[in-house]
This record gives structure tokens, sequence and C-alpha cells, in this order.
């Protein structure tokens, strides 16, 4: 008699397990916002409402960014064939130098050789030398100033790319910018979804946390092969007493559609 109550008992609690109903969701809702400043120069606001493959939604003003663009690049050339013509200027005066030096170790110790002659050498020798230093000092500085325009040209392709707005596979829900605004860094520009999946969203009270990776969920009174793909640790700031749950399910048909869910 005992086992039948018993039996009777863990019926009861399958089948009145606690009764939810889940808004079908968009897997992820994404505000895209602007990396830049600058003026709306075009929008597809034919395109809201659809899911975009691969398309450009917004075009931010690049005039500018292309013509600085286009003017570091040519100095950046321009600095690549300075240090090239000096790095043969160095060899020059390397083998100047050289031969510099040796003259005047030849002969500043001849006794022969007048003083005239040695000092013509030694300021010779140093001469060359100074020359030689100069010429590396100044491959060394164009160096370093071929490494800022890279820099620069890289911020600028950078700010360019940031300036095309595009997405895709995804649902272009909303454009919040018109063709003339001018939007600053951070502007939210356009509202879209994934949905490539869905999700439900449940507050699971704290009973219903107890084994929960081996619970069935039934959609529509059906089980399903779905689980629990992600659980709050600790109370919605809402609904203080339930704990948010997700489950990630395929792409719906009818997004916004309520579904019955139940843990078993």
């Amino acid at each position: 008699m005992i086992r039948i109550h018993l039996l009777l008992l863990l019926c009861s609690v399958s089948l009145f397990a606690k009764v939810h109903y889940a808004k079908v969701e968009p897997f992820e809702e994404i505000t895209l916002k602007s990396a830049v400043s600058a003026q709306v120069v075009m929008t597809q606001r034919n395109l809201e409402g659809t899911t975009v493959t691969n398309k450009r939604i917004i075009q931010l003003d690049q005039k500018m960014d292309h013509i600085e663009l286009k003017s570091s690049q040519k100095g950046l050339k321009l600095l690549k064939k300075m240090s090239h013509i000096n790095q043969k200027i160095l060899l020059s005066l390397k083998e100047s130098l050289q031969r510099q030096e040796a003259y005047y170790q030849r002969i500043k110790d001849l006794s022969s050789a007048s003083l005239t002659q040695k000092d013509n050498a030694f300021y010779g020798y140093i001469n060359t030398k100074n020359q030689y230093l100069s010429t590396q000092e100044k491959i060394d500085t164009l160096k370093k100033q071929q490494l800022d325009l890279e820099y620069k040209i890289a911020l600028l392709q950078d700010r360019i790319q940031k300036k095309e707005i595009r997405i895709k596979n995804k649902f272009l829900y909303k454009i919040l910018v018109n063709q003339g605004d001018f939007v600053n860094a951070g502007t939210p520009l356009a509202k879209v979804k994934d949905l490539t999946r869905a999700k439900l969203v449940l507050f699971l009270e704290q009973d219903e946390l107890k084994d929960l990776p081996k619970k069935t969920i039934y959609i529509n009174d059906k089980p399903t092969q779905y689980k629990i793909n992600k659980r709050w640790l600790v109370s919605d700031e809402k609904f203080i007493s339930s704990y948010r749950a997700e489950i990630y399910i395929k792409p719906h048909n009818n997004f916004s559609k309520l579904l019955k869910v139940e843990l078993k």
C-alpha cells in the first residue's frame, strides 16, 4: 500500500509540474552604434523588416578620409624613396670613412709627414665620420616618420571601414538615423536581430531548479530534446523569487508567439 501511495505521489508531481508560457524571442538583439563621428550620407530604409544577407545599410561620410589616405600613401612612398637614397649615400660614406681612417692611421705617427698633413688627414677623417653619423641619423628619422605614417594610414583605413555599416545574415528591425544627420561616437544607428535561432525565457521557482539537467522539457505538451542552456544563479531583479533561464530552440516561423513550457 505504501508503495502504491508513493507511486501516486510521484505521478502527481509529474502531472502537476508548473506550467510556463514563454514568448518566442530572437536569439540575440543588437543595437549597432557609431564608432566614429561623421555625417550620415545614405541609409537603406527599404531593407527594414527584412533579413539582410550581406549589404551596406548605412553610409557615413568618408570623403576627407579618402583624400587624407591617398595623401598619406603618397607621402609614405616618398619617405621610402628618400630612405633608399640615403642608404646608398651611407654605403658610399662608409667606404670613404674606412679609407680616411686608414690614411690617418697610416701617417699620424710618420716622422716624415708634416703636422699640416696629419691635421688635414685627421679633420678629413672626422668630417667624413660626422657625415656618416648624420646620414645614419637621417635614415633613422625617416624610418620613424614611416612608422608614424603607416600607423596613420592604418587608422584612416580603420575609420573608413567603420563608416560603412554592413550586416550579414541579420534581421534589420529599424534604422535609427536619417540621411543628413551628424552622429557622434556611440550614437545608436540601427537595431538588428539574430533570427538564426530562437530562445524561450523562463522564470523558474526555487523548487524547479532541483535536478534541472535531468528534466525533460515539454513544449505545447510534447516532449523535446531541448535543455536549459543558460541559468542565472541569482534571483531576477523584477521577479525577485524566480530565477531566469533560457532555452535555445530552432528558428521559428512565428516570433513573439507564446508557447506552453513544462519541466518534468
